[in-house]
């Protein structure tokens, strides 16, 4: 657990329809053994989610290079608002003013509410 506490991004592989997998480093915030995480809503990785919800995750630097363990999880996109404010508060809680900067650069360009948030669990 040592390596994810530490961690900055989590390097999440979600997968595609010919089985193939694709690498992104995201922010995340812990919750016990699950994981919170947002992203666009229309990315790539949300549509690949919604295809397959099965996931490999591991710590990693901002630039994906992994940095411990792999470990599978299942990911789910959050639709409950309270389930959303939870999240939001696990990443604030992680990344602070980052996180709050970001989020005022999304809300003047229009894209905050296009932000989906996501549960990872561990299934090893």
């Amino acid at each position: 657990m040592n390596d994810w506490q530490k961690a900055g991004y989590l390097s999440l592989a979600t997968r595609k329809r010919d089985g193939s997998r694709v690498y992104t480093p995201v922010w995340f915030a812990p919750d016990g053994d699950d994981f919170y995480l947002f992203s666009e809503g229309k990315a790539g990785k949300v549509k690949r989610i919604r295809n397959f919800t099965d996931v490999l995750m591991a710590p990693c630097t901002v630039t994906g290079k992994i940095t411990g363990s792999e470990e599978t999880g299942e990911a789910e996109i959050l639709q409950q608002p309270a389930e959303i404010r939870a999240a939001h508060k696990a990443l604030l809680k992680k990344y602070g003013w980052q996180l709050r900067i970001l989020d005022m650069l999304s809300a003047i360009a229009g894209k905050k509410g296009k932000r989906v948030f996501i549960r990872v669990r561990r299934t090893q």
